[in-house]
């Protein structure tokens, strides 16, 4: 039993640390507006209302200022995050101010989805453009939630497999694209 209360409250602890204990709350009067969000997104859109209902029990919302970090590069992975309002920068933080944005986010859209594979660091940084509300679902819950319900467990892993194969496509279509610009570029210095 003592087990069991100390991975609860290292994860209370960590939960805290990381959303700097300001404005997180577990949803309760807004848990209508919540649910309708949930059921929208495309990550959760295979599930019932009931089951959306349950996902609404570990979720936590945070608003974020402008300019205010959501997670930074090297950050330990600990929640998906879905925006219910606002906008979102997701960047490669290079050296010194040189930063390439990689995508802007908009509501109902979903960032951070493999931090509920593993605890890998973030390879990148996600901003806040315009004050902006957020769910976040912690890894460690959703982990607690797929034991309790392995069926719904299923619908949302296969889910979070088939956006990951799709962004893994864009990913490699911009890469040869740019492979082919490079070679061009190459190419013709060389002919100069």
């Amino acid at each position: 039993m003592g087990n069991q209360n100390s991975k609860s409250e290292s994860k209370t602890n960590f939960q805290s640390i990381l959303w700097d204990n300001k404005i997180i709350q577990k949803f309760t009067s807004k848990q209508i507006t919540i649910i309708d969000a949930l059921k929208q997104n495309p990550f959760l859109e295979d599930l019932s209302s009931s089951e959306i209902k349950e996902i609404a029990k570990i979720a936590y919302e945070r608003e974020f200022r402008t300019d205010e970090y959501i997670f930074r590069t090297g950050q330990p992975a600990a929640a998906m995050f879905i925006i219910l309002s606002g906008k979102v920068r997701v960047v490669r933080e290079g050296e010194g101010e040189i930063n390439v944005e990689l995508v802007r986010l908009h509501e109902n859209e979903t960032l951070g989805e493999l931090a509920l594979l593993d605890s890998s660091p973030r390879s990148a940084s996600a901003i806040a453009t315009k004050p902006s509300r957020l769910i976040a679902i912690f890894r460690e819950d959703l982990n607690d939630f797929i034991n309790s319900n392995p069926e719904v467990g299923s619908k949302i892993l296969r889910k979070l497999a088939i956006i990951t194969g799709y962004r893994l496509r864009i990913t490699n279509d911009i890469l040869i694209r740019k492979e082919e610009e490079l070679k061009n570029c190459l190419e013709k210095k060389t002919d100069d």
